[in-house]
């Protein structure tokens, strides 16, 4: 029975987030309702993780196996003709037996989009956060700089958080701005949960002269979530990448 991993991409808006839940549409639903499809057996697809709802991503890995062998492109050609127009199978390739995707990973992608002007922008609103103040870039970068390594990120979690330990990995964040549009982008060996956008909240709130950049040093080791800054909206983040051990970690230099 081969297992099969595939890249999936989704706009999150009008999804539960992607693991399937009780009340709301999730996108691992109609992934797997679409494979169904294909395949003509139900199967389970195991994800690199976790989205939250509203949240995107560009690159969620996503395995399976079945009983059915077919060609690569089934999975990618057929199923897409039966997802919704806001998910699709962007690749597939087959991987070892046992292959599990969310333990298996080296490290993943965030980007997070920040709309930094006063009058917002109506084709972005789905997929960032305004922010009308100026936003002052050499503080916060100063700030990124001081989450980079293994570090206890208690502080930047969200309260229903179930995490076993606290403890995440984090090899770089780069800010980057082009006109009016700041990108961060995060990589790091995993995450908690809400943990990339409170890591955001709190370095909009240092942009805003509210925090200063030493503030982090002391939220990392003092590890209490009402001192960090607020939860971005879950719109302007994206998965970008799921990476495993033979790939790289580093951003690729037209990121």
């Amino acid at each position: 029975m081969p297992t099969i991993l595939v890249t999936v991409a989704y706009d999150g808006t009008g999804y539960s987030g992607w693991q399937v839940q009780p009340n709301g549409l999730a996108v691992q639903q109609v992934v797997e309702e679409a494979l169904a499809q294909v395949l003509g057996e139900r199967v389970q697809a195991r994800s690199s993780g976790r989205t939250d709802a509203g949240v995107h991503a560009r690159a969620m890995a996503v395995a399976f196996t079945t009983s059915r062998e077919l060609p690569l492109r089934a999975f990618v050609e057929g199923v897409n003709r039966f997802l919704p127009e806001d998910v699709a199978i962007q690749d597939a390739r087959v991987v070892p037996d046992g292959f599990k995707p969310i333990t298996m990973a080296h490290a993943k992608w965030y980007r997070y989009t920040i709309i930094n002007s006063s009058v917002r922008s109506p084709l972005d609103r789905l997929y960032s956060w305004q922010v009308r103040e100026p936003l002052d870039l050499d503080a916060m970068n100063d700030a990124a700089a001081r989450f980079i390594g293994s570090h206890d990120f208690a502080a930047f979690r969200a309260s229903n958080c179930v995490a076993r330990t606290t403890v995440r990995r984090i090899d770089s964040v780069r800010l980057t701005l082009q006109g009016g549009c700041l990108t961060i982008d995060v990589i790091g060996g995993g995450f908690l949960k809400n943990m990339v956008r409170v890591m955001v909240g709190t370095l909009v709130e240092v942009g805003k002269g509210r925090f200063a950049p030493s503030d982090i040093d002391r939220l990392l080791q003092r590890g209490d979530r009402k001192e960090a800054g607020s939860t971005a909206p879950a719109c302007g983040l994206c998965l970008m990448q799921v990476m495993y051990p033979e790939e790289s970690t580093s951003l690729p230099a037209n990121a």
